[in-house]
């Protein structure tokens, strides 16, 4: 009896724990106008939240002696207020019919991908333990729908096993859009395939191997390979174009920014930088004295477990906004040190750095520095850049490492002065590169086109 009962204390204290993980990094990894909006709605949810300036003026005026005890709040219609349902309206303002209708009210908003998935989580028949795992995994989840952290980082994150967080992975990957929580292109068509009912052996040789030959129409070469017809592999090929690349397309993923709310500054002082903190933006939280009141003074066993559950909700909020703070500030702290030259200089000496030294230098996992970077911006000489636009993959030369940022200008640059009548394919640019001691494959080459925006050869090409 002794050892069920251990077990299921050490269960649910993980569980706790991961449900308090998941609220903190769904704070990091927010940009700083999706935390005010993310403050603004857990204030008008959370009655025990109040805002500085209006627990400062309620004190001043106990301090100057200007209230009496009778005049503070009645416990018991604030009891009853917590527990109506008519408590969020109030809290969020009352209004009339006609008057105040606006078509703005009828304006449907984005859906987020990630309460989505949530809002089927509920649904899923699994233990409480292994659903907060995969909530855990919902929120580690990036903009396209995709698992960019690696299973054992999850666990070491979670303190947990690789089989438990790979089961609960698993569960993730069942949700709609189907091929969320693939960890690549290829596992995300083949969970699609299987739940499309369209997997056989062909079409999951074609997507492990030949993703890049179908896209190019070589369907003479899949053919060849597979020993199948190249009327065949077209089949096959028109099949898998069918099926979705990117899951997260038509939800709201927090990636479109309607105007940029920098996070910090990095001012440069006498050749000293300095950062500065962007913390006018958010408002001041702290916990209303009379809610404490309510729980020295209240003798309602069920009424002070509520009014707790409310004000533990309450200063984890607040300790993770600090900590996202903190966060922050110690990586920027590193880019300012890394990056000297770029703040300096300008752009073209940002230095080859990678999300894994940061996170070795500041001690942390190396999926926080990507969740504490994600969406946030910085105010330089050199205008608002993302944080992330500092982190520079190294590229092999002969002399030295260049920074993914030159290779791309390079590619730019090649391909504007390019014949327009006879643009380079991949493997040209590739080439060239590789004369300016610059070597990346042509299928790296590919890649970073894609990302400048700009069209394969056949696509560039005019007459």
């Amino acid at each position: 009896m002794n050892l069920d009962y251990s077990m299921k204390m050490t269960q649910e204290q993980r569980l706790i724990l991961t449900q308090n993980m998941q609220q903190s990094i769904k704070l990091l990894q927010m940009s700083l106008h999706d935390l005010r909006e993310y403050i603004d709605n857990e204030y008008s949810e959370n009655p025990v939240l109040e805002l500085n300036e209006e627990i400062t003026s309620y004190e001043d005026l106990h301090n100057n002696g200007e209230t009496s005890t009778e005049d503070k709040y009645d416990y018991k219609k604030i009891i009853e207020e917590l527990y109506s349902d008519n408590y969020k309206e109030k809290s969020e303002g009352s209004y009339s019919n006609e008057e105040s209708t606006s078509p703005l009210n009828f304006i449907e908003k984005k859906i987020s991908l990630k309460d989505y998935l949530q809002e089927q989580l509920v649904e899923v028949e699994v233990d409480q333990y292994t659903l907060g795992i995969c909530k855990y995994i919902v929120e580690s989840l990036d903009h396209r729908g995709y698992l960019e952290i690696s299973i054992e980082e999850l666990a070491e994150e979670l303190n947990i096993s690789e089989e438990i967080v790979e089961k609960a992975l698993k569960i993730v990957q069942t949700l709609e859009p189907y091929g969320i929580g693939a960890r690549n292109i290829q596992e995300c068509l083949i969970i699609q395939s299987i739940k499309l009912n369209i997997l056989d052996n062909i079409i999951e040789k074609i997507i492990l191997n030949h993703l890049e030959t179908i896209a190019e129409n070589k369907y003479e070469v899949v053919g060849k390979d597979l020993g199948i017809s190249p009327r065949e592999a077209q089949r096959y090929g028109d099949l898998i174009k069918k099926l979705e690349p990117k899951p997260s397309r038509g939800f709201y993923t927090g990636e479109e920014v309607n105007y940029i709310i920098p996070d910090a500054e990095i001012k440069n002082i006498d050749g000293e930088f300095f950062i500065l903190m962007n913390e006018s933006v958010l408002p001041r939280l702290m916990i209303n004295k009379t809610y404490k009141d309510v729980l020295e003074n209240n003798g309602d066993s069920e009424t002070n477990a509520y009014v707790k559950d409310k004000i533990n909700q309450a200063m984890f909020l607040i300790k993770s906004i600090e900590q996202r703070k903190n966060t922050l500030h110690k990586v920027l702290e590193c880019l300012v040190d890394k990056q000297k030259d770029f703040f300096k200089l300008g752009k073209q000496h940002i230095k080859p750095l990678t999300l894994k030294e940061v996170a070795e230098i500041i001690k942390v996992h190396e999926s926080t520095v990507s969740r504490a970077v994600k969406d946030k911006y910085v105010l330089t000489s050199y205008g608002t850049i993302k944080i992330k636009d500092l982190f520079a993959s190294g590229v092999s030369s002969n002399d030295d490492d260049m920074a993914t940022i030159k290779i791309k200008n390079e590619i730019k640059k090649i391909i504007n002065d390019e014949n327009k009548g006879k643009p380079f394919s991949d493997q040209v640019i590739s080439d060239i590169l590789a004369k300016k001691n610059m070597n990346i494959s042509r299928r790296t080459v590919a890649k970073y086109r894609e990302e400048l925006g700009i069209k394969s050869s056949s696509m560039r090409k005019r007459l």
